[in-house]
């Protein structure tokens, strides 16, 4: 078993391998097969978002452009609903056949999906059967995306010095916000390029074609690479049953406090992350009244200038610790939610200031995911922990956030329910935030809770 005690050496031989040639080398290359493949789960999520009004007419016409609009949100938000089963599935997997085999099956099954997408014949082909078809490959992404994102975020966890958690890890973001703006930007270039009325016939296809090559690079990345060293030490050091033992008991038991604390965390960062990042083109455009173009130019530069300031985040939760950023942007999203959101509604201009601010805010949270979930549990439970976890708090309120905000638009009339959205979800994880333990350049080796007293300190203590 390996144990905390043990962990504190590990970890300095750790680090100071991190400051080889060699160490370096190993360290860009896990960075680069986490963010890629993160970047394209999230290239699939984001192309869908800024083709709705092009998915709706080709999948869900008929009736007035709103009801259609409500549909192929539905269908955004229907993915969602099998994200838990995919967390339940891959992540006792990835804590019992290591991290890399099961990151290379979702990787796989999610550039798979959304690459069929962009062959689907339409409504006017096939009927029914065209949205039927539709819905199961969103509902095949959702159980990849289920094991993707909790894999790839402990992968990068594991795999960065404990000093430097925050910075390296902002990376997987990194890949987040990239995945986003290249959906974002190659949909804008083939509206320039096409025009409305080839996108509507076929060019909306093209976007979802490119997550195939996209995720055989991400796959050949990942293939490179060893699981990571954490995973292999408790390999090492446990016995064959216990490796083979399921885990979600002793999870559930023993471990319900950081996975209560980490749903309430879950719950802010995700409504605001699908309010701002996936229904904000549709919001733009069918509430506020931009262009598709326009729309799509002031996604892309906030999601640049997004881009620019994650490493950054990252590296100063490595000083100052996550909690007091997570802190930051809660409170700042909540108090700025309104305001901004008021901003948005006078014009191009407005939007851009409103949408900058509220994603400068959200850009503190976003850049220490990876530094701030997977170390609230153990390595044997980690993966299956953060992947639950994440995905019940993100099948409830993050997938759904586009549907529930359009429908509560159109039954109140009121622009600002994404807003009183947000600020009730900040709140949530303003609550949830102190149960929560700081863990910055603490240790994720061994088998205890990262930021407790190991057995030998405590043994010491007395």
């Amino acid at each position: 078993m390996a144990s905390a005690g043990k962990a504190t050496d590990q970890d300095s031989t750790a680090v100071s391998h991190t400051e080889t040639a060699e160490g370096r080398k190993t360290i860009r290359r896990a960075i680069g097969a986490s963010a890629v493949g993160n970047a394209t789960e999230w290239f699939d999520y984001g192309v869908y978002a800024v083709v709705v009004g092009y998915i709706t007419t080709n999948f869900f016409p008929g009736g007035d452009e709103g009801t259609g609009t409500l549909w192929a949100l539905a269908t955004f938000a229907v993915s969602f609903l099998v994200r838990p089963l995919g967390g339940f599935v891959w992540g006792p997997l990835g804590d019992r056949l290591g991290r890399r085999k099961v990151l290379a099956l979702t990787i796989v099954l999610m550039a798979g999906a959304t690459f069929c997408i962009g062959l689907l014949p339409t409504f006017d082909q096939i009927g029914y059967l065209a949205p039927v078809l539709l819905i199961l490959l969103r509902l095949v992404q959702g159980f990849s995306t289920g094991g993707e994102y909790g894999g790839a975020a402990t992968f990068m966890a594991e795999y960065s010095p404990d000093k430097k958690r925050g910075f390296f890890g902002s990376f997987l973001e990194f890949g987040t916000i990239f995945g986003f703006a290249l959906g974002t930007a190659v949909t804008l270039f083939l509206q320039i390029i096409l025009g409305d009325q080839a996108m509507t016939e076929w060019g909306w296809r093209l976007p979802f074609l490119i997550a195939g090559p996209m995720g055989l690079i991400g796959l050949y990345l990942r293939s490179k690479l060893e699981d990571t060293p954490v995973f292999r030490e408790l390999e090492d050091d446990a016995g064959p049953q216990e490796r083979g033992r399921s885990r979600i008991r002793d999870l559930v038991t023993r471990y319900w406090r950081p996975m209560v604390s980490m749903a309430g965390l879950v719950i802010a960062l995700n409504v605001a992350n699908y309010t701002l990042l996936s229904y904000m083109p549709t919001y733009l455009e069918t509430r506020i009244g931009l262009t598709a173009d326009g729309s799509l130019t002031l996604i892309l530069v906030g999601q640049l200038v997004m881009m620019c300031l994650i490493p950054f985040a990252g590296s100063l939760s490595d000083r100052v610790g996550r909690k007091p950023l997570w802190l930051t942007s809660m409170a700042g999203l909540f108090i700025a939610a309104i305001p901004m959101y008021l901003v948005m509604g006078t014009g191009f201009v407005g939007a851009l200031i409103g949408f900058a601010v509220l994603g400068v805010l959200y850009v503190l949270q976003l850049a220490t995911i990876s530094a701030t979930f997977p170390a609230m549990f153990p390595t044997q439970v980690r993966f299956a922990g953060f992947a639950i976890t994440y995905n019940l708090a993100t099948a409830i309120f993050g997938g759904t956030a586009p549907l529930v905000n359009e429908a509560l638009i159109a039954a109140t009339g009121n622009l600002l329910v994404p807003a009183f959205y947000m600020m009730a979800a900040c709140l949530i994880g303003i609550i949830a935030l102190p149960f929560a333990r700081e863990t910055a350049g603490a240790s994720i080796r061994g088998t205890e809770l990262p930021g407790e007293p190991t057995a030998a300190e405590r043994a010491a203590a007395k």
